[in-house]
């Protein structure tokens, strides 16, 4: 089976990683056309991250710009009080354990930071 969708689960909030990781991956994933879809999946402390650095932000505008689907764990943003602020970026805030476990049951191709 040809797998043609990128899964980035971000779980790291440092600053470097993620411009110099997980931003930089996923966007040239898609301008490149490595992969035809990249979801990226912010979870637990980078959710507070983007709410709060403006550069991150950035950096997820760009994410969008260039295709990458760009969603959050409901559950932690919520517990973090950062749900609205990111609502505010576009970004997609869902509950993610169980469509974590489809991911992972159906072998499809995640990427964990």
């Amino acid at each position: 089976m040809d797998k043609k969708h990128l899964y980035v689960l971000w779980t790291d909030d440092n600053r470097i990683t993620a411009e110099k990781m997980v931003f930089m991956y996923a966007i040239n994933s898609l301008v490149r056309g490595w992969w035809e879809q990249v979801t990226l999946i912010i979870w637990g402390a980078p959710a507070q991250l983007v709410s709060e650095d403006a550069a991150i932000q950035q950096k997820i505008r760009e994410a969008l710009d260039a295709g990458v689907h760009v969603t959050a764990c409901k559950a932690c943003a919520d517990q973090l009080g950062v749900t609205e602020t990111l609502e505010k970026l576009h970004i997609d805030v869902k509950y993610w354990g169980e469509l974590l476990t489809g991911v992972l049951k159906n072998d499809e191709q995640l990427l964990t930071i």
